[in-house]
């Protein structure tokens, strides 16, 4: 099933065209990772699409109707959105925060109601940040803010899930956490998630469809099997991989080793010193 899509979308940057006549859809129910290299027009698209920057021509529509003719308020019950590093006001807490998410629902300055503070827990509960809920946000971890920004986007209670490099900065663990509380939503909520992913195979591993982006144009769309080839790599990025077989998912993992074109020596097999114990080898 698709909602989603844009048709013939033109997009710039005052005289610059940025993407020109895209035609993307989006599945329903899925998760959707949009990659391509720096100043590819990636984050560009998922802003246009979540109606945060207006399109020079063409539309995104949303069961039929273009998203940028209806109002703030009505789009915003539909789909929300977290942007890249977002920032909060300094003593903010998470349940503060969260509660935002429930503007959309509110009539004039209203107090929360108690369906409000039913959804406000729930989507607390829901990215296990419970016992965080009366800390403020300046107070907690990279991952931890996340999963706080995460939960003001649920407590919307819209269908799709716009984010931009949610994982950025984060360490490993914390990306870990952030990816696979997404994939959580997604199967115990039937979120449809569409972000914006810096790592191939994160993307590869956590989503179900992937759309490979090439100065405003895509140069590859489909399951990761499908857009995690040699060749899509090579226009995108313009670099040479190897593409393996994660043992444990079955996906399509990416090992580049070479830039595109470049004559350089590739690198040599590195032998073990068998003086060096291997623990002492690899411990860091």
């Amino acid at each position: 099933m698709i909602r989603l899509t844009t048709s013939g979308l033109n997009i710039a940057y005052e005289e610059r065209l940025i993407v020109e006549d895209l035609n993307i859809a989006i599945p329903q129910g899925k998760i959707t990772a949009l990659v391509g290299a720096n100043g590819s027009g990636k984050s560009t698209i998922l802003k246009t699409m979540a109606r945060i920057m207006s399109p020079a021509a063409g539309a995104v529509m949303l069961d039929g109707k273009s998203i940028h003719k209806q109002s703030t308020r009505e789009v915003a019950k539909q789909l929300a959105i977290l942007p890249q590093n977002p920032t909060a006001p300094d003593g903010l807490t998470v349940s503060e925060l969260v509660s935002y998410g429930r503007f959309p629902y509110q009539k004039g300055f209203g107090s929360l109601s108690k369906d409000d503070r039913a959804i406000i827990k729930w989507a607390v509960d829901a990215t296990r940040m419970t016992e965080f809920s009366d800390r403020p946000i300046d107070q907690l971890s990279g991952g931890q803010r996340q999963r706080a920004w995460i939960a003001m986007a649920l407590a919307q209670q819209t269908d799709i899930l716009f984010l931009d490099e949610p994982t950025t900065f984060l360490d490993m663990a914390h990306q870990l956490e952030v990816l696979e509380l997404l994939q959580e939503l997604n199967l115990t909520a039937n979120r449809t998630i569409v972000m914006v992913v810096h790592d191939l195979n994160h993307a590869s591993r956590y989503a179900h469809h992937m759309i490979a982006i090439k100065k405003g144009k895509v140069a590859g769309e489909g399951s990761p099997v499908e857009v995690m080839t040699p060749d899509i790599l090579r226009e995108v990025f313009s670099i040479e991989a190897d593409i393996l077989v994660d043992p444990r998912s079955g996906v399509p993992l990416c090992l580049p080793y070479a830039l595109a074109g470049s004559n350089a020596p590739l690198p040599q097999k590195k032998q073990a010193d068998e003086s060096v114990p291997m623990r002492a080898a690899v411990s860091v």
